[in-house]
C-alpha cells in the first residue's frame, strides 16, 4: 500500500480547501482523506492540517502520479499559499 501524505504548517481556509478537496478526490486509483491536526504528544503540533491519498500499490501510484489530475493538485496546493510538505510512503502489513 502506498500513501502520499501532506502536512500543512497552518490550517487552510475551509472554503478554499473545499475546492482543493474536489481536485484531490479526482486522482484516479486513490482514496483521499484529510483533517485538522488536533494535538501532539508534547506541546503544540508542528503541523496544523493533514491530507493523504491511499493507493493499492506502487503500480497504481506510479500511474496516478503521471496524470493531469495529480499534477493539478500540487499546483492548486501552492496557489492556496499555505506552506506544506509532501511525503511518499510504502506501508508494510503487520
Amino acid at each position: 500500500m502506498i500513501r502520499v501524505f501532506v502536512v500543512y504548517e497552518s490550517e487552510p481556509d475551509p472554503e478554499r480547501y473545499a475546492q482543493h478537496v474536489k481536485l484531490c478526490s479526482q486522482v484516479p486509483g486513490s482514496t483521499f482523506r484529510h483533517g485538522r491536526v488536533f494535538g501532539a504528544p508534547m506541546g503544540e503540533p508542528r503541523y496544523r492540517y493533514y491530507a493523504e491519498w491511499e493507493f493499492a500499490g506502487m503500480d497504481t501510484f506510479k500511474t496516478a502520479a503521471r496524470t493531469e489530475e495529480f499534477m493539478a493538485t500540487g499546483k492548486d496546493a501552492m496557489e492556496m499559499g499555505v506552506p506544506f510538505h509532501v511525503h511518499f510512503t510504502e506501508l508494510d502489513e503487520a
